[in-house]
């Protein structure tokens, strides 16, 4: 099915899905200290909500996890804020054009950091609505990495600045967050992408309609360049959702 959106085409029967499933076995990502998902059926005494136990006429799981550290997620400013923002009421629209580009994070010190260079020199002028970041080496195992207590990768302060400054609405990355693992607390790449500078007390303009997308996979044969981007969230009314950003290939050459 080809759909025309701002002069630019797209073919909706080729989705590309950059979102990484979340399961119960130990094949599913991890971060922050915590422990796999948990999916399992309902039990009422000797019911059990399974029909491969033979007591059930349907299959009626309970599902405990969570979204910041099972899987690909999209929060608001709500994440870092003392005042309550749900990112079901900041994401009101799911389309965006988006630019997709790969970078190999530096070393400065005993870190890995995306700078604002790397940034900047992908973007390559381009303003789009969404940022999508793919590091590099880019191994599956991502899929299934436990990061807690690994320091992974993390975005530059002014690296997550420029972004906002480049009008960059939605920020999505392949890491567990845009942040340095053990920080103390300070979050400046999440305070720099929102512009809140006081979480006590919000800044009028703080940015309320932004997100940022962790924990996505983008396959290498995804090449960089612009896409439609397909934003979706759970309705949950919390600052973070489990979420499903979806690519489509832009098919003329307007951009």
């Amino acid at each position: 099915m080809i759909a025309t959106i701002d002069n630019f085409k797209v073919d909706l029967s080729k989705p590309i899905d950059i979102s990484i499933p979340l399961t119960n076995t130990d094949e599913n990502p991890i971060a922050w200290y915590i422990d796999k998902p948990v999916i399992e059926p309902v039990v009422f005494g000797d019911w059990i909500g399974k029909v491969s136990e033979g007591k059930s006429s349907t299959n009626f799981n309970n599902i405990f996890f969570n979204p910041h550290g099972h899987g690909t997620h999209t929060e608001c400013l709500g994440h870092i804020t003392r005042e309550f923002y749900s990112v079901n009421q900041s994401l009101k629209q799911f389309f965006f054009l988006a630019e997709l580009i790969s970078v190999v994070p530096e070393i400065q010190q005993e870190d890995l950091v995306i700078t604002k260079d790397q940034i900047e020199k992908g973007l390559g002028g381009k303003t789009p609505d969404a940022i999508i970041i793919r590091t590099l080496p880019n191994f599956k195992t991502k899929k299934s990495l436990k990061y807690s207590n690994t320091n992974p990768s993390y975005l530059d302060q002014d690296a997550a600045g420029f972004i906002r400054e480049s009008g960059i609405q939605h920020l999505l990355i392949d890491l567990p967050s845009v942040d340095k693992e053990k920080d103390d607390g300070k979050l400046l790449a999440h305070k720099a992408f929102w512009n809140v500078t006081n979480i006590n007390n919000l800044n009028v303009d703080a940015r309320l309609d932004c997100t940022i997308t962790e924990m996505i996979f983008v396959p290498d044969e995804v090449k960089d360049g612009s896409y439609l981007l397909n934003l979706q969230i759970a309705s949950f009314e919390n600052d973070a959702s489990p979420s499903k950003p979806v690519l489509y290939g832009i098919l003329n050459d307007e951009l």
